[in-house]
């Protein structure tokens, strides 16, 4: 993975109001190897100097952060590299950590190190796909940070993006449609069995590559015999859901379906619920439900059970 260009500059503002001081590195980091945002980084991949266009990017930070009363400043990192055959940016606000350190003498010391694993504020930039599909909008990944959006919304103004495609949300509704599929379907328990390790290790396929979940080719997948059901399902569902969305990984990763039938009962449940809704009694051969679907609730009390 060569790093083609690496610089770090520093805006040194504190909490209190006081004007924030902007250090510029002359240097670039010794490497191997979007509103005006995108304007200088197109200037970038056409040959204009690297360092050049970190000034003038952090100088353009820095006054959006001057007008942010709940901001903070740190080390501003750019890092334009390329991985494959994939070019990328990397922006990030770096914070320090306050720390001690054991000198050779033995005495101890206050020491301060960046803090890497607590990144707030940070942006990639696939330049490759920006620059070849100018319809995307997934070339953007972006740390929103965990000081609410009003904290950082001048962050996502210097990138100059807008938020896109919500991926956790959107496998969430997907899987959500598949159940509901599943349901109104009537599937055997062995049939709702293989569709869904179709619909998983697809997704997972797509997630692992960095490509969206295609509707209409996940619909194939899960029932070639009806290659267009469960994509029609959707839409005359109205779920909202695009054509593309993109694969999310923890998500998938919660999602499984335990299905069984018995002397006319129907069990189906996914296996996120395990330990919240649903309770397994195995020496008991038996399952505590909580939080009953409002329908059966209904049906129960009508018939005085």
């Amino acid at each position: 993975m060569p790093i083609r260009h690496s610089i770090i500059h520093q805006i040194d503002k504190k909490p209190d109001g006081t004007p924030a001081v902007l250090h510029v590195s002359g240097t670039e980091l010794a490497e191997s190897g979007a509103h005006p945002f995108s304007g200088w980084l197109r200037a970038l991949i056409d040959g204009f100097d690297f360092i050049e266009f970190s000034h003038t990017a952090v100088d353009y930070l820095t006054k959006l952060m001057e007008e942010s009363n709940l901001s903070v400043g740190g080390h501003v990192l750019f890092a334009h590299y390329q991985q494959g055959m994939t070019d990328y940016l990397v922006v990030a606000l770096l914070q320090h950590s306050e720390s001690v350190t054991v000198s050779a003498d033995l005495s101890v010391t206050p020491s301060k190190h960046l803090d890497f694993g607590n990144i707030n504020l940070a942006a990639r930039i696939n330049i490759s796909e920006w620059r070849s599909n100018p319809k995307s909008r997934q070339y953007i990944s972006y740390i929103k940070g965990s000081k609410g959006p009003k904290a950082t919304d001048y962050f996502r103004d210097f990138i100059g993006c807008l938020e896109g495609v919500d991926g956790p949300g959107e496998t969430r509704t997907l899987l959500k449609a598949f159940s509901d599929f599943v349901t109104a379907e009537d599937m055997h328990e062995d049939s709702a069995r293989e569709k869904t390790q179709a619909l998983v290790s697809y997704s997972m396929a797509q997630a692992k590559i960095g490509e969206p979940i295609t509707l209409d080719e996940l619909s194939e997948l899960i029932d070639e015999d009806r290659p267009k059901a469960f994509y029609d399902f959707i839409r005359n569902k109205d779920y909202g859901l695009s054509a593309e969305i993109p694969a999310d990984k923890r998500t998938l990763n919660q999602f499984r379906r335990f299905t069984g039938r018995a002397e006319g009962m129907s069990i189906s449940f996914e296996q996120h619920l395990l330990g919240s809704k649903i309770e397994f009694d195995e020496a008991g051969g038996t399952l505590i439900l909580r939080g009953l679907p409002t329908q059966l609730t209904d049906q129960l009390r009508r018939a005085g059970v």
